[in-house]
């Protein structure tokens, strides 16, 4: 017996999804990218590492920011840029934008629905009418970081190798201010709102991978740590982490020296750094009731809830900061273009990006690697899908599909990320 489903909506991509069941044991599991490779690697070879940020965060339109930082910050290390202490402020405040608006898409309208027990959208929304509003005035806020430091909400313009174009006034890091303190109360309502949630039961010892750095929730940059103890330099995570080409799939998985699957993701960042978050944030996840380590992936949704409200904490407290900056000093300033090689990794919403890129002397593109966290999660989503699927023997197959597809997008995969 086969179950299969044509097509996953309220994911970012095209994907199905098909086990094998033999007599009622569940034989595999896996999700069918229903996309073609878009070779954005093959594409940036040649082009002037300029074109490399502009170019590379076309591969996705949710979250296009990260993929602009971290191509740039690859070019900073191969040319030996160095940058301002507010030129990394202004490029975190980005990120943290962009997780805010990537969070709040998917907990609320692409997840919610499924642990409601809903099935079109259109009900949640007048079902849920205030929660609704509050999460767009959240979303809001995270696209307005991005539009007022990067200078347009989607495929930002103002930044670059060796810092910004163009730098906000004092008066817009104000605004940003008031309009962060107004969204953090609204997030923290929103939050009571998610903790009333019931989400299924179930557990697989996973490893997490993530960025981690002392003395901060590592978001922007930091050594590649796990909660099995894995914590190694940046550089040296492609000696560790491998992509395997499986025949007749686009994706390029990515397996772990030890062999097995890991995931990356909030339910990773939670679970390795969780004693880092700021005082609200570490509040409401107390207030949660999980117990670490977790490794129930259905958590993941309850996570991202808990980011948005340390990220808009965070980006508070830093705004705070930039006021009584000279944001000046995050003008690009003149460097010099050499050959050379460098890795730049970020913590995208759905987890770690990796970029690697070697450049000629005359700063044109010779090689790059791209490896994004839905290659990364992919082999856990099956593992557990497995796993999962085998402990639902009495549900019909209607109903072992809906479960499916509360397990799949409660990972919040992106697929034009993944084929990239």
């Amino acid at each position: 017996m086969n179950i299969k489903i044509n097509h996953i909506a309220k994911i970012e991509g095209h994907a199905g999804f098909m086990a094998k069941v033999i007599n009622g044991d569940v034989k595999s599991a896996k999700l069918e990218v229903q996309e073609g490779i878009r070779l954005i690697e093959g594409i940036l070879v040649g082009r002037h590492f300029k074109d490399m940020p502009i170019i590379a965060q076309r591969i996705c339109g949710i979250c296009p920011v990260v993929h602009n930082l971290t191509s740039i910050q690859a070019i900073e290390k191969a040319l030996k840029i160095k940058v301002s202490v507010e030129t990394i402020n202004l490029r975190k405040l980005l990120e943290w934008g962009q997780i805010i608006h990537s969070h709040g898409l998917h907990l609320f309208f692409l997840s919610l629905a499924d642990f409601l027990d809903i099935e079109n959208d259109l009900i949640l929304t007048k079902k849920y009418p205030t929660e609704t509003k509050k999460i767009i005035q959240i979303r809001e806020f995270g696209l307005l970081l991005i539009k007022i430091i990067g200078g347009r909400a989607i495929h930002p313009l103002t930044n670059e190798p060796g810092g910004f174009k163009k730098v906000p006034t004092i008066f817009e890091i104000q605004e940003l201010i008031k309009k962060g303190k107004e969204t953090l109360s609204l997030a923290l309502e929103l939050g009571e709102f998610f903790s009333r949630i019931n989400v299924p039961t179930f557990s697989k010892i996973s490893e997490y991978v993530c960025l981690g750095k002392e003395g901060e929730y590592a978001i922007y940059n930091g050594d590649i740590i796990s909660n099995q103890g894995l914590h190694i330099p940046l550089e040296k995570f492609e000696n560790n982490f491998h992509e395997i080409q499986k025949p007749r799939e686009i994706i390029k998985r990515v397996q772990s020296d030890m062999g097995g699957s890991y995931m990356v993701g909030a339910i990773a960042r939670i679970n390795n750094q969780h004693d880092k978050l700021l005082p609200k944030a570490k509040k409401y996840l107390k207030e949660l009731g999980y117990k670490f380590p977790d490794y129930n992936p259905f958590h993941n949704v309850a996570y991202q809830m808990v980011e948005i409200i340390h990220f808009v904490e965070e980006s508070i407290r830093l705004l705070n900061t930039l006021v009584n900056s000279n944001l000046e000093n995050a003008l690009t300033k003149e460097y010099k273009i050499q050959e050379g090689s460098g890795v730049g990794a970020i913590e995208a919403p759905r987890g770690t990006l990796y970029y690697r890129v070697d450049i000629g002397l005359k700063g044109y593109v010779k090689k790059v690697n791209i490896i994004t966290p839905t290659a990364q999660f992919l082999s856990h989503l099956e593992d557990n899908a497995v796993i999962y699927l085998s402990q639902l023997p009495n549900l019909t197959n209607k109903q072992k599909e809906k479960k499916m597809r509360t397990l799949i997008r409660a990972y919040d995969p992106c697929v034009s990320c993944a084929v990239h």
